[in-house]
């Protein structure tokens, strides 16, 4: 499996991106769903990784959009062919650490109850429930956590 900083408009991960959305509108109703969509995703205060497979196709991708106060993960995802081989966490690793370089220091996100498995790893990797940050506003829907990034225990 290949990691990188890759652009997401590709057409192999702009399928891949696609999954995600066809995924969570199987699980949310739109007004509960906060998607970036590519534009954003391509703008220059966005990191976003890939995950390849042997065949170097994307396989998985995550971003974290970094603001003057912290940086919001988002779009982690590993497609079902890809999964149960430590992906995401790795591709987590991988975005922590370099937003810890460009001083990041807190990681906040928004991700729904309908993906225990997701909540499983971000609590597993330090990540910790809190309030609505940013634009959110309490939604049933939306489970809110945060970690605090050290740069010295991310390398």
């Amino acid at each position: 499996m290949q990691l990188a900083f890759e652009s997401p408009d590709q057409p192999d991960v702009v399928a891949l991106i696609t999954e995600l959305d066809a995924y969570q509108d199987s699980l949310y109703p739109p007004e509960s769903r906060h998607a970036l969509d590519l534009s954003v995703l391509v703008q220059p205060h966005v990191l976003f990784a890939v995950a390849r497979d042997e065949t170097r196709q994307a396989v998985g991708c995550g971003a974290i959009v970094l603001g003057p106060e912290f940086g919001e993960l988002k779009r982690l995802f590993v497609s079902p062919r890809a999964r149960g081989h430590g992906v995401a966490r790795r591709l987590l690793d991988m975005l922590e650490a370099e937003a810890a370089a460009r001083g990041c220091r807190r990681v906040t996100l928004e991700s729904g109850p309908y993906q225990p498995e997701a909540l499983g790893l971000y609590a597993a990797c330090g990540y910790e429930r809190r309030g609505p940050f940013g634009d959110y506003t309490d939604d049933p829907l939306s489970v809110f956590m945060q970690k605090a990034l050290d740069a010295t225990s991310l390398t």
